[in-house]
């Protein structure tokens, strides 16, 4: 489950309304990134007939990326998520709201997927040496799997929002929330913004996007979908769009081989493997990025037919890319369709 996720073609994004200040008559851009998290983030604002104070966005994007890594961050022993799976308890554990608000979105995702999303798998993702695990050049052994995997389950996980708190009736229980986690500060960001008033913006975080009005020339932002080739990087097809999230989730750029066989990171926290489809990559658009960010990995998990089936049953817009014998084959659900063709997606 633990996906590289790329979109390329992420411009940044945005400002708010109490950021700005008087005026100017055509629309301005402004355009701000920096590292977090262990990636970027990048923003894109239209800040029409006013002025952006540039110094006070930076504070507003860096203070809400600041709040998450203080929450999820498990490469810092001090933060929520870190305290959390230091503890053997199973009594409930007070944690900050958009900890415990994001874990029980987690725990959503994952019964609607019937567990291919479950963000207590990173034990098994380190066994097979991807994430903070060290590499390998040959798998683990079946019996390491079932011990590893013995240790995981969202089963043995609850959330609670009123007090916000986690609870486990596994001791050794832990979280990852790498595969949700940018789409949330994504999505925290975007909040905040628009609470100030800013509505033409683009933002990224770590590939997951979320654009909202339109850009400097008054046009849809232009969304890139990443070709899921590891020799290269290429737009396969654009998209444009107004008010939408997107994630698109892949195993094309992290893998090992032993004996002639790929074992990509793309690893199905049910059975502890990774997974054998022909699936390349998937993306998907959803009103929010955490859901697109923990949906897009959950469908690249479940694979190319019963990823399709249940896109199609819930009526996300999910455009899945398989590989083939000669290439890449492309096939969109009716929602992805509709939403391309909107603004007519260009190869």
């Amino acid at each position: 489950m633990h996906i590289a996720r790329r979109l390329l073609w992420a411009a940044p994004v945005v400002a708010t309304l109490a950021l700005l200040a008087a005026c100017a008559p055509a629309p301005a851009q402004m355009v701000l990134s920096g590292p977090t998290m262990g990636t970027t983030w990048n923003l894109r604002v239209v800040s029409g007939a006013q002025d952006i104070d540039a110094d006070a966005v930076r504070q507003l994007v860096d203070a809400a990326l600041a709040e998450v890594d203080a929450a999820m961050s498990t490469y810092r022993p001090d933060s929520a998520v870190s305290r959390f799976n230091s503890s053997d308890s199973s009594d409930w554990f007070a944690v900050p709201t958009m900890l415990a608000g994001l874990v029980a979105e987690s725990l959503v995702i994952g019964e609607t997927t019937g567990g291919a999303f479950d963000v207590t798998v990173a034990p098994v993702v380190a066994l097979w040496g991807f994430g903070t695990g060290t590499p390998r050049e040959v798998p683990p052994s079946d019996e390491e799997v079932a011990q590893t995997l013995s240790l995981t389950g969202q089963r043995h996980l609850a959330a609670r929002l009123d007090p916000p708190g986690l609870r486990k009736d596994l001791p050794g229980l832990t979280l990852d929330l790498d595969a949700i986690a940018p789409g949330h500060a994504v999505d925290l960001i975007a909040g905040r913004l628009e609470a100030g008033g800013i509505t033409n913006y683009m933002i990224e975080v770590g590939g997951e996007v979320r654009v909202h009005g339109r850009n400097a020339n008054g046009q849809p932002w232009r969304i890139g979908i990443e070709r899921p080739d590891e020799h290269g990087r290429t737009v396969a097809r654009v998209l444009h769009l107004e008010a939408m999230a997107v994630s698109t989730s892949g195993d094309y750029r992290d893998f090992f081989e032993a004996d002639g066989q790929r074992y990509s990171h793309t690893l199905d926290p049910r059975t502890g493997r990774p997974v054998t489809h022909t699936l390349a990559s998937v993306t998907i658009l959803r009103p929010t990025a955490a859901e697109a960010d923990g949906l897009a990995t959950a469908l690249t998990v479940l694979g190319p037919e019963a990823g399709f089936e249940l896109a199609e049953d819930r009526g996300w817009a999910a455009l899945f890319v398989q590989r083939t014998g000669s290439g890449f084959s492309q096939r969109q659900t009716t929602a992805f369709a509709r939403a391309a063709e909107a603004r007519e997606s260009r190869p």
